[in-house]
């Protein structure tokens, strides 16, 4: 992550965003104000939380294996459960909006590539036990932390799949007839996660969701993102700096949103 490059970067979107008085699509209006921009606290969220604030003050040290693009913070193969939970982990605000997007839509199939210590995980299985979540982390000993979250917590509809994305990915969408909300956290490459798009891009079907995080954490990044946005079968996109959403309804009207969050 290139900080100077994320700053000029923010200040473009601050400068570009809008709010709910400049969206002409009802469908994006009606999201904006009763999903993205919603502040209903769920019973579920002090759960998810609590289990952070955990995370947050653990010393126990575990050894990883990044398969991604790396920690810019902290190069050892050894680190502080506090430390990854502190520079991995989803903020509150983002991980809520994954749990409102699920709770507004209700994929009955949810893929995050990406568990790490498992709070988004948990907050975009906890609208629903009828959602099945699959989740894929390479390294096991963050998968071991993160399985143990999801039986704190008592959520039943996780898969945790301990595997690279690229093993992983190709044998799974041979056994799924589509995909329904598809949450890429992972390997901040630009090459990576065209190919992780283009894989999961010919699963979908109109009512299909893909969220990509950090979308502005990299030129690559960036560009990646540029790039996906304009791909043919995608309809609308909404960029809220951090997270990218992605619809393919083709009733949606074909425009890019940039809206303050």
């Amino acid at each position: 992550m290139n900080k100077t490059h994320l700053i000029l970067n923010y200040l473009n979107y601050f400068f570009k965003a809008r709010n709910q008085h400049g969206i002409h699509s009802p469908f994006v209006y009606e999201l904006y104000n009763n999903v993205i921009k919603d502040q209903t606290p769920f019973y579920v969220f002090s759960d998810i939380e609590s289990i952070r604030a955990k995370l947050l003050l653990s010393n126990i040290e575990i050894e990883i294996n990044d398969f991604g693009a790396g920690s810019t913070i902290n190069k050892s193969n050894k680190r502080r459960i506090s430390d990854i939970a502190k520079n991995s982990l989803k903020a509150s605000k983002y991980a809520q909006l994954l749990f409102r997007l699920v709770n507004r839509f209700k994929p009955t199939n949810v893929l995050e590539l990406g568990t790490s210590l498992g709070i988004s995980t948990m907050y975009l299985a906890a609208s629903s036990s009828k959602t099945h979540v699959t989740t894929v982390e390479g390294c096991s000993n963050i998968s071991k932390v993160a399985q143990i979250n999801f039986y704190k917590l008592g959520l039943k509809n996780i898969k945790l799949i301990n595997q690279s994305f690229e093993d992983f990915l190709p044998d799974y969408l041979k056994t799924i007839p589509t995909l329904d909300f598809v949450f890429f956290d992972g390997n901040h490459t630009k090459e990576a996660t065209l190919n992780y798009f283009n894989l999961c891009v010919e699963k979908i079907n109109q009512h299909t969701i893909f969220v990509f995080d950090d979308i502005y954490w990299s030129k690559g990044m960036n560009e990646a993102w540029n790039e996906i946005k304009h791909h043919p079968k995608i309809t609308t996109t909404i960029d809220l700096f951090t997270v990218g959403i992605i619809f393919f309804n083709p009733d949606l009207s074909k425009e890019h949103f940039v809206l303050r969050y």
